[in-house]
C-alpha cells in the first residue's frame, strides 16, 4: 500500500485545500490518473496516481486544508475493481457478503481543529511557522487573532498580535441561513431568499493580501492622464504589417508595458520591495499583469520585458491570459514580479486607486478611454482621446516627488510612442 501525499507545490506555498475527488474510494486507477483537485492560493494542481491500484481510503474530504507532504489517501497496489474481502477471509464472510447490500455511509470528515498539530499551544489551526514564532514569543493561539477569512493563524497574525490585543473584538455572530421574516400585505410573513457560497481558497487569499496591503503599506496614489492620441495613430497606421510580421495585434498594453520599464529605470526605488529594514533594489523588470478570471484577479508575469519587443510582449501577454482563464497556470507563471498593471478600463472604469501587489511598492491603473475637450493652446480646443493613469506606491520608501516625476515619465512616453517602437 502506497500513501498519496500533497506535494511541493513552490517555496511561497505551504498548503492548499481539497477542492474535489476525482475517483471514489474502492475504484481502480491507472499510473498517471488523475485522482484529486488541490485548490492554492494561486493556482489549482492536479495530483496523479504514481502507480496503478485501487484507491484504498480518502483520508482528507474535500473542503478540508492539507500540507505539504500530508498523506491524503492510500492506494493499494494491484489491478482489482475494489476493496474487497481479502483471501485471508474465511469463506462463510465471503458468501456472507456476495449479496448485495447497501453501501455504508461514508463518515463525516474530523474537524480540522482535532489535527495533533494543535496539541502544544492552543486548539486553534496554524500554520507551522505560525506555531513556532507563538512559542518562541510565549504567545497562546487561542488569543491571537487570525485575519484569514477560515480562521487560521498565520506567522503575520502573530507578528501583529501585540498590537491587535490592545482593542481586542468579539467574535463575528454566525449569520443566519435565511433572512429574517418580513410582515406581509394582510399581516402574514414570509422569508426572504438568500443563498451562502463559501469563498474559494483564491478568493480568500485575495481578500486576506489586500487588507494586509492597505495594513501594512503607507499606501498613497497619484493621477495624471494620458493624450493616446499619437499611440492610436500609430496602431491604426501600422497594425497591419504588425499582424501580417508577427501574427499578434499590436495592442495597448506593449506600450504600457514599455513605458513603465523605460520610468522603472529612472526611478529605481519604485521597482524595488521592503525586507526588514532594507529596500532591495531589483536589477530586473518581470512585469506582472492583472488579469480578470473566473475565480478572482491573478497577477501573471511577463519575464525580463526590457528585453522584450513589441511582438514578444504580446505574445506573452496573451499566452498568459488564455492560461489565467483556462485556469491552466503555473507557479512559474506567477511567482515574482516587481512591479505591476492593472487595466480597468476593460470594464469601464474611468478613474480608480489599485491597491498594491505587495510586496511590490508600485502599480500602474490603467483606464478608459475617453474623447474629452482639450485646450491645444489659448484659442483652440480640441476632442481628443484621453486616459486618466493612477499610481498606488508604498510611502515608506517612495517620495511624493519621485511617484509624480515618475508617473510624468510615463505619460510623456506614451504619448512619444515612435521612440518606444524604435527602442524596442
Amino acid at each position: 500500500m502506497s500513501e498519496i501525499k500533497v506535494p511541493a507545490m513552490g517555496e511561497s506555498i505551504t498548503e492548499g485545500t481539497v477542492s474535489r475527488w476525482l475517483v471514489k474510494e474502492g475504484e481502480t486507477v491507472n499510473q498517471g490518473d488523475v485522482l484529486l483537485e488541490l485548490e492554492t492560493d494561486k493556482v489549482n494542481i492536479e495530483i496523479s496516481a504514481e502507480e496503478s491500484g485501487v484507491l484504498e481510503k480518502i483520508v482528507r474530504q474535500e473542503g478540508e486544508t492539507v500540507e505539504i507532504g500530508e498523506t491524503i489517501g492510500t492506494l493499494s497496489a494491484g489491478t482489482g475493481g475494489g476493496s474487497g474481502a481479502s483471501a485471508s477471509q474465511p469463506a462463510a464472510t465471503e458468501q456472507k457478503q456476495s449479496a448485495p447490500a447497501p453501501e455504508a455511509p461514508t463518515p463525516p470528515p474530523a474537524p480540522v481543529a482535532a489535527a495533533p498539530e494543535s496539541s502544544d499551544n492552543g486548539s486553534k489551526t496554524a500554520s507551522p511557522s505560525a506555531r513556532k514564532l507563538a512559542r518562541e514569543r510565549g504567545i497562546e493561539l487561542d488569543q491571537v487573532q487570525s485575519k484569514d477569512p477560515i480562521g487560521r493563524v498565520y506567522q503575520d497574525d502573530v507578528k501583529t498580535h501585540n498590537t491587535q490585543a490592545a482593542a481586542p473584538t468579539a467574535p463575528p455572530a454566525k449569520a443566519p441561513a435565511t433572512a429574517p421574516s418580513a410582515p406581509a400585505a394582510g399581516g402574514s410573513t414570509y422569508t426572504k431568499p438568500v443563498e451562502r457560497q463559501r469563498m474559494s481558497r483564491r478568493r480568500a487569499t485575495i481578500a486576506k493580501r489586500l487588507v494586509e496591503a492597505q495594513q501594512t503599506a503607507a499606501m498613497l496614489t497619484t493621477f495624471n492622464e494620458v493624450d493616446m492620441t499619437a499611440i492610436m495613430d500609430v496602431r491604426k497606421r501600422r497594425k497591419d504589417k504588425f499582424k501580417e510580421k508577427h501574427e499578434i495585434n499590436l495592442g495597448f498594453m506593449s506600450f504600457f508595458t514599455k513605458a513603465v520599464v523605460g520610468a522603472l529605470k529612472k526611478f529605481p526605488t519604485i521597482n524595488a520591495e521592503i525586507d526588514g529594514e532594507d529596500v532591495v533594489l531589483k536589477k530586473y523588470y518581470d512585469i506582472g499583469i492583472a488579469v480578470s478570471a473566473k475565480e478572482g484577479l491573478v497577477v501573471p508575469v511577463v519575464r525580463d520585458a526590457d528585453r522584450l519587443g513589441f511582438a514578444e510582449i504580446e505574445k506573452s501577454i496573451a499566452d498568459l491570459a488564455s492560461k489565467a482563464r483556462s485556469n491552466t497556470l503555473a507557479l512559474s507563471d506567477l511567482q515574482g514580479g516587481t512591479f505591476t498593471i492593472t487595466n480597468g478600463g476593460t470594464f469601464g472604469s474611468l478613474l480608480s486607486t489599485p491597491i498594491l501587489n505587495t510586496p511590490q511598492v508600485g502599480i500602474l491603473g490603467m483606464h478608459k478611454i475617453q474623447l474629452r475637450p482639450v485646450a491645444i493652446d489659448a484659442e483652440r480646443m480640441e476632442n481628443r482621446p484621453m486616459m486618466y493613469i493612477a499610481l498606488s506606491y508604498d510611502h515608506r520608501i517612495i517620495d511624493g516627488s519621485e511617484a509624480v516625476r515618475f508617473l510624468v515619465t510615463v505619460k510623456e512616453l506614451l504619448e512619444d510612442p515612435e521612440s518606444l517602437l524604435i527602442e524596442g
